[in-house]
């Protein structure tokens, strides 16, 4: 072989697409480009106008080897928003409202037709009584473009990251309407905000105002940003490799491809460590987009913050996905009435969502819980005029994660665990106006009713909740006990005064021991709020993970049946003699579970001591320890790269 021909395969290898290798922060191919870029974009950082657009370009290339010929959609929505948001600015008062519906239309048609053609083809085909053939239209545009059938037409492909860079630009132009930052005039500066490829096929969201600022701020990386940024890289990768695929490949995946396989204990273990998984995944991406962004000085978002360290199901999505979080609350919550009112909106949202749960489901009883529910809450409301607000708060709640379970597919699987985590919200802000003896006797009631129906109606569902009914009314009876018979231990600290002002002002005087009575008590308390939620939590997952990776034609139906088997497994008669033998079978799986949540629930001051300390190491230091980190991730590969599990959606 000549060298031109080494040379002309070389080249092919660089600029060609291989949908079965795209580009990943995991692969040494994306750490020789970014080495590449990064020595580009050392020659030209101190201008601006210059480094935004070879940025840009640089994030177009990185898309098409991810992405291939999505990249023509990529540049569509762009440019279409680039415009747009210029028009709505220019346009009269009257007509603004008409050019941000347009845009906003067009940008959820694009994703719409991607992500959910197979539902709205089987809805109206069923509607109807019509069969619909889904059509990859780009496939067909592609091929009458080359003029030869390179592409694929008789399925679509989702595109890697579409429902980030389309939420995106919606913002931005939604953001233009609102008055909250002014269209950008260069092209070039507007394409490299859509697309920076750090954040582009995973997020975080980023929003106009966070990131107009930054660019053509003058390039400025200090000694001990540089070491936080590299730190970020390394936190990401063994968040990644070694918690995330190890999960995955040696426990995981095995136990959702086919639950009844597996044994209940089993189940139970892949359950839970698929809810680390899933965090190590999609925060270890985000660590990784947030070290090289701010190695070429640009700022990403906070996307995660601790999330299984919340006390209750609302305070988990102020810490989960915190972009998606605040998008749905800025431009879906807040529109549809927020902690205000109810709008139209409000309405049409639940008797759309109650006719897709029917249809995903099978079944109309799922529209007759729906309005069986809201009947409910509509008594509820005629008899209580004071709580009308509040219901209407809830409402909105529940309509915003209900779409947000919609957003991650059209499954029926993901309504469920889009409505749970609603439901557990809702119920939460109900919970937390009762007392603890109310909550106690409802805990109780709950408890025994699950009993009643796995005695009468035996059903792995009822053995299941009847366990965790049982445990939860156990923990509210023991707090309950304890305020009885330690009132001075519940204190909180903050109520402690100094003693010679309590004798002044008569206040009462809080006993040292009393008051680490109390800081005990206000552990144990937020310690058990903190394991119920991360239950909860973990619980929805199973309705989460069953209906990803899954081919969209048949995803309802294997995604419902991956779920059922594993509730009853979990839910039927364990064999406890067998636990201590496949608890050593899975000792490695089970020991990086464990070592990956005491790292996750270590103290936010601890983890700040040693992410400076690391940022501060002498550089020889540092690369030292970045090789050695490198040389002990990699150990962990047992199989091919896994790609990042947000990619889907």
């Amino acid at each position: 072989m000549s060298a031109m021909d080494v040379i002309r395969d070389l080249l092919g290898g660089l600029f060609s697409f291989d949908s079965a290798h795209p580009l990943l922060f995991t692969q040494f191919y994306f750490w020789a480009f970014f080495a590449l870029v990064f020595a580009g974009f050392s020659l030209i950082h101190s201008k601006p106008l210059l480094r935004n657009a070879y940025l840009f370009f640089v994030s177009l290339f990185f898309y098409y080897k991810t992405s291939g010929v999505f990249l023509v959609l990529l540049l569509f929505v762009v440019t279409y928003n680039f415009f747009a948001a210029r028009w709505l600015y220019r346009a009269r008062p009257r007509w603004k409202t008409f050019w941000v519906v347009l845009s906003v239309v067009v940008d959820l048609g694009i994703l719409a037709y991607f992500k959910y053609a197979y539902f709205l083809a089987d809805f109206v085909g069923d509607l109807f009584g019509i069969t619909i053939e889904v059509r990859d239209v780009l496939g067909e545009l592609g091929n009458l473009i080359t003029g030869t059938q390179a592409f694929r037409v008789d399925a679509i492909v989702l595109p890697v990251g579409i429902s980030f860079f389309t939420f995106q630009a919606i913002s931005y132009v939604v953001d233009v309407q609102r008055e909250k930052v002014k269209p950008i005039r260069n092209f070039l500066d507007f394409g490299f905000f859509l697309t920076f490829f750090p954040q582009l096929v995973a997020g975080p969201i980023v929003r106009a105002p966070e990131f107009f600022p930054q660019l053509h701020k003058p390039y400025n990386l200090s000694r001990r940003w540089f070491g936080i940024a590299v730190f970020w890289i390394m936190n990401g990768l063994v968040k990644k490799l070694v918690l995330a695929d190890y999960l995955a490949v040696n426990l995981c995946d095995r136990v959702f491809e086919n639950p009844l396989l597996y044994t209940g204990f089993e189940n139970l273990a892949a359950l839970f460590c698929y809810s680390l998984q899933v965090y190590a995944d999609f925060s270890g991406y985000t660590d990784i987009a947030t070290g090289v962004a701010l190695l070429m000085g640009f700022y990403l978002p906070q996307n995660f913050n601790s999330p299984y360290k919340a006390e209750n199901a609302q305070q988990f999505w102020r810490r989960w996905h915190m972009s998606l979080s605040r998008w749905l609350r800025d431009y879906l919550y807040i529109p549809l009435g927020g902690n205000r009112n109810a709008t139209w909106g409000t309405y049409i949202i639940i008797i759309a969502v109650a006719v897709i749960g029917s249809f995903l489901s099978g079944s109309w009883w799922v529209a007759a819980a729906v309005a069986f529910l809201s009947l409910g809450l509509l008594v509820y409301g005629w008899l209580r005029p004071d709580r009308r607000k509040f219901l209407r708060t809830q409402v909105n709640s529940m309509d915003t994660m209900l779409l947000g379970g919609l957003w991650h597919g059209a499954s029926w699987n993901f309504m469920i665990w889009g409505g749970l985590n609603g439901l557990g919200q809702v119920i939460y802000k109900f919970w937390a106006g009762w007392s603890r003896p109310v909550q106690a006797g409802v805990l109780c009631t709950l408890c025994a009713v699950c009993y009643v129906l796995s005695v009468f109606a035996p059903a792995p569902v009822w053995n299941l909740f009847f366990v965790w009914t049982l445990v939860l009314a156990i923990g509210t009876l023991v707090r309950l006990g304890y305020r009885f018979f330690h009132p001075s231990g519940v204190q909180n600290d903050k109520s402690t005064v100094i003693p010679s002002v309590a004798k002044e002002s008569g206040a009462p005087v809080i006993s040292t021991e009393a008051k680490r009575s109390g800081e005990i008590s206000a552990w144990i308390s937020n310690a058990w709020a903190v394991f119920q939620t991360f239950v909860f939590i973990t619980f929805t997952r199973l309705f989460f993970r069953s209906g990803s990776n899954l081919d969209p034609e048949l995803a309802n139906e294997q995604a419902w049946f991956a779920a059922k088997s594993m509730v009853e497994r979990i839910g039927g008669d364990w064999d406890l003699s067998l636990i201590p033998t496949m608890a050593w079978q899975h000792r490695g799986v089970l020991l990086v579970f464990l070592f990956g949540m005491l790292v996750h629930w270590l103290p936010e001051r601890w983890k700040r001591r040693y992410r400076m300390g690391f940022a501060t190491l002498p550089l020889p230091v540092m690369a030292v320890a970045v090789v050695a980190i490198v040389f002990g991730v990699y150990q962990f590969i047992t199989a091919g790269l896994q790609t990042f599990i947000y990619f889907q959606f």
